[in-house]
């Protein structure tokens, strides 16, 4: 087995670094899993609260009943 070296300090070029990212993602993109609740996406953007996977439409009763 033969040593390395001559060390590199990143990917030599930007379109050498673009193509080493792309092939990163493709190569993770295998393993990530689905949306299986891609209607609610919206809601989470639209900064909608869910507590323990459930949607809470009113925050502050919320808040009531666990702290009573």
């Amino acid at each position: 087995v033969r040593h390395r070296t001559k060390v590199t300090k990143g990917p030599g070029s930007r379109a050498a670094g673009l193509a080493m990212a792309f092939k990163l993602i493709e190569s993770a993109q295998a393993r990530w899993r689905a949306v299986n609740g891609a209607h609610l996406v919206a809601l989470v953007r639209a900064g909608a609260t869910f507590i323990d996977g459930k949607l809470v439409e009113r925050p502050e009763e919320a808040s009531v009943s666990t702290a009573a």
